[in-house]
């Protein structure tokens, strides 16, 4: 029988240091054609991103969400934040997603995948679930982000429930918005490489 290797819970995570998050210095808004070309420039020279996306939350019973609103792409230096509603942004974040021979890395992305097919009308490539890495190696349930930090770092991953459950179709997102959603990109990047490095 395999042997599982523990996940910690809630109250272990509460007890570690904070996780070194991105600040707003190297998180880039993109919500216009030539934000969204610069931003294009600067991501397609590395070889792995962290990928996440935010979509407004739906409350009533039968109502379905027309998102993702956000896309968020991250590096180890720096994160970019993609607001949908430009048409031009839509454009470079499929030509980004749509993009071959990059690992795009993150955490739950299923979801994430069958949004992206229906709102941006392609088939995103060089997907990873990093949830799937460390069921390989004898972790039984899913890790997620915080779980993945405590674990690879010794850290706790900080999620603000309020910016999670805010209107990510927003035309003016907030500084608490923007930093969570860049940060669970930058995580998983971060994630990502240290996987990598272990022998993944």
């Amino acid at each position: 029988m395999q042997n599982h290797k523990p996940t910690p819970d809630k109250e272990a995570i509460a007890l570690l240091p904070p996780f070194d998050r991105l600040g707003l210095e190297r998180i880039t808004l993109v919500n216009s054609g030539p934000q969204a070309r610069d931003a294009h420039d600067a991501l397609i020279g590395v070889q792995a991103w962290g990928f996440d996306t935010e979509s407004k939350p739906t409350f009533r019973v039968g109502e379905s969400s027309d998102g993702p609103h956000v896309l968020q792409l991250s590096t180890r230096e720096r994160a970019w934040v993609f607001q949908l509603h430009d048409p031009e942004c839509r454009k470079v974040a499929a030509d980004l997603l749509a993009r071959g021979g990059i690992a795009k890395a993150g955490f739950g992305l299923g979801d994430d995948r069958k949004r992206i097919i229906h709102k941006l009308g392609i088939e995103p490539q060089g997907i990873l679930e990093l949830n799937t890495i460390f069921r390989e190696r004898g972790y039984r349930k899913d890790m997620g982000v915080k779980g993945a930090v405590a674990v690879l770092f010794n850290q706790r991953f900080q999620k603000s429930k309020k910016a999670a459950t805010s209107n990510w179709a927003n035309a003016n997102l907030s500084e608490s918005q923007l930093i969570y959603a860049a940060n669970d990109a930058y995580a998983a990047i971060c994630v990502w490489d240290a996987l990598q490095q272990s022998g993944g």
